[in-house]
């Protein structure tokens, strides 16, 4: 395990808030330690999810899952978070103890609900169907010219293309 990812995550609670107006939300409790989960998810056009954030109850481990589930879903579409698995958040972290093997389920567990929860609001017109919207075009897709340097003859030899 990477403990010093951990400790950061612990640390700097990545996407740890409730979301007002949250397009989707989802919670799952576990019976078997009292820890609760919930996620908020903000979908935007081609149903990515602009922003997610997460509440728990949890431990340390708790918090440094759902805060890798955020690192992992945010910026991906429904069904792309969807995909997301146990081993993807356990690889992030490089393992987790044997005793704490289960938490990146419980918190894959909340995240699904919230993916359910947006579909259900979707099929009763309850939110719009973002994935019928065409997905915006990502800033790096096109580098930009940001300047020409003079060869010194008044022609521009050399284009600086800067990246976002």
């Amino acid at each position: 395990m990477d403990f010093p990812k951990f400790q950061r995550l612990v640390e700097e609670r990545t996407g740890f808030r409730t979301m007002e107006n949250a397009t989707a939300s989802g919670e799952y409790f576990s019976d078997s330690c009292g820890d609760m989960y919930n996620f908020f998810l903000k979908v935007g056009p081609g149903a990515v999810i602009e922003d997610i954030t997460y509440f728990t109850t949890g431990c340390g481990f708790g918090t440094a899952t759902c805060s890798l589930v955020v690192e992992l879903a945010k910026g991906k579409t429904i069904d792309e978070a969807a995909g997301i698995t146990p081993n993807d958040i356990e690889a992030r972290l490089d393992g987790y103890p044997e005793k704490k093997k289960d938490y990146p389920e419980r918190a894959l567990e909340a995240l699904h609900v919230a993916l359910d929860d947006y579909r259900t609001k979707v099929s009763g017109g309850k939110v719009p169907d973002y994935a019928a919207m065409p997905r915006p075009q990502s800033a790096t897709a096109q580098p930009e010219p940001v300047a020409a340097e003079p060869s010194g003859n008044g022609n521009s030899d050399k284009l600086l293309i800067k990246l976002h």
